[in-house]
């Protein structure tokens, strides 16, 4: 998956904004203002930051090393970073989703039902 598919499949989602909130190479995309994914435009290779619940985090790295590993100015507990262009696509989406699906979990319940 490169980054323009990265990006449509992100901007797929309910409630998807995009935003350069850092600089202007760090894409980052919310859900009600919430983070659920980054990516850095000038990165090479094409990297992307995902929220992931921790103990999934860990088996996922251990599984595709050096394919997904711990982010370098974030949180190793609840994200990863990942390589998109050297993983499945389908596991990318999935990854998505998974992400996608913490950040909604964590929104109030009125959040919630405003997506729905």
């Amino acid at each position: 998956m490169n980054v323009e598919s990265f990006r449509e499949y992100c901007l797929q989602k309910k409630g998807v904004t995009e935003e350069f909130p850092f600089d202007e190479h760090t894409l980052v995309f919310k859900v009600c203002g919430k983070m659920f994914a980054l990516c850095g435009l000038e990165r090479m290779p094409f990297q992307v930051n995902l929220k992931c619940d921790p103990e999934r985090a860990i088996r996922l790295r251990e599984e595709f090393d050096g394919k997904i590993t711990g982010p370098y100015h974030m949180s190793k507990t609840h994200w990863n970073t990942i390589f998109p262009e050297s993983l499945p696509p389908a596991l990318v989406r999935e990854m998505i989703d998974h992400s996608y699906d913490l950040v909604v979990k964590g929104l109030t319940k009125k959040q919630q039902q405003e997506l729905q």
